[in-house]
């Protein structure tokens, strides 16, 4: 039986200061909302640059309470005006020395869900997380919204495919990915993984990569956000690799039971056989 939701993410190109960056999303998520949609993500660290490409402590002014900070109380005070569910990523401080790469969920009526913490922090050269962000500790909650079961995974996540399956088992029908991801190797694998992840866990996956340059380290932000369904096929067209788009899909979530059916991966699951798996 179809259950169609109208889902959007954003890929945008830094603005240069906190307050334009959100009042710009503000704006995408109006259009959004104008065109139907019913659920909206954002990048990872959506209100500020990628600052992971250097190491400086100057970047901590950054971060901000989840949910008692500025940004997360005006996205859902957005959600209530517009109706949408809002997939929130920010750079968290939960109390002195304790940062997250985090994102908030909010409902379509602006109550605060909770938060998914980034669980995989890369250190390699222009992804200098480790010197920002402490391993998340909350586990992968599934989220009851308005639309459904979201999940979150953020970025460098999405290389793991053990966070994937948990948000599968808790329930997930959508899971938002949001990401900072520039061109190399992984503009090869931004196609591959997250469709062969949506076709393992059978879900939807929202994809969403930053676009364009910014003033920390030398990267090129790629886009080429989509939406991915079950079935590993996106959903329409997978957006720019140069400029900054709203995206808007259906997303068909009865497709899940249907997929589910015919290939069932959770039912030949063994688990009986993986707990070597956790001791390497």
């Amino acid at each position: 039986m179809s259950r169609i939701v109208r889902a959007a993410l954003v890929q945008a190109a830094w603005t240069g200061d906190t307050e334009s960056m959100i009042a710009k999303h503000e704006d995408h998520a109006r259009a959004a909302a104008a065109r139907g949609a019913q659920i909206i993500g954002f990048q990872e660290v959506f209100n500020a640059p990628y600052f992971c490409q250097v190491q400086d402590a100057e970047h901590y002014r950054w971060a901000e309470p989840v949910p008692d900070g500025p940004t997360v109380q005006r996205m859902q005070a957005l959600a209530q005006e517009t109706g949408m569910v809002v997939v929130v990523p920010v750079y968290e401080i939960d109390k002195p020395g304790f940062y997250y790469n985090t994102a908030a969920v909010i409902d379509a009526d602006g109550t605060y869900l909770g938060k998914y913490r980034k669980h995989h922090i890369p250190q390699v050269e222009g992804f200098w997380e480790k010197f920002y962000f402490k391993p998340g500790n909350l586990g992968w909650p599934v989220f009851d919204t308005a639309v459904g079961r979201i999940g979150v995974y953020i970025c460098y996540d999405r290389h793991f495919p053990e966070g994937w399956r948990a948000l599968g088992l808790a329930g997930a029908e959508l899971v938002y990915n949001p990401s900072a991801t520039h061109r190399g190797l992984s503009s090869y694998l931004w196609r591959l993984e997250q469709p062969a992840a949506a076709v393992a866990n059978e879900y939807f996956v929202a994809a969403i990569n930053r676009v364009g340059q910014e003033e920390y380290g030398d990267n090129d932000f790629y886009g080429t956000s989509y939406f991915v369904d079950p079935r590993g096929q996106f959903v329409g067209e997978v957006a720019s690799g140069k400029e900054e788009q709203l995206v808007v899909r259906d997303l068909d979530l009865g497709l899940i039971d249907e997929v589910r059916q015919q290939w069932a991966f959770y039912r030949d699951r063994r688990p009986d056989a993986y707990g070597p798996l956790t001791e390497q």
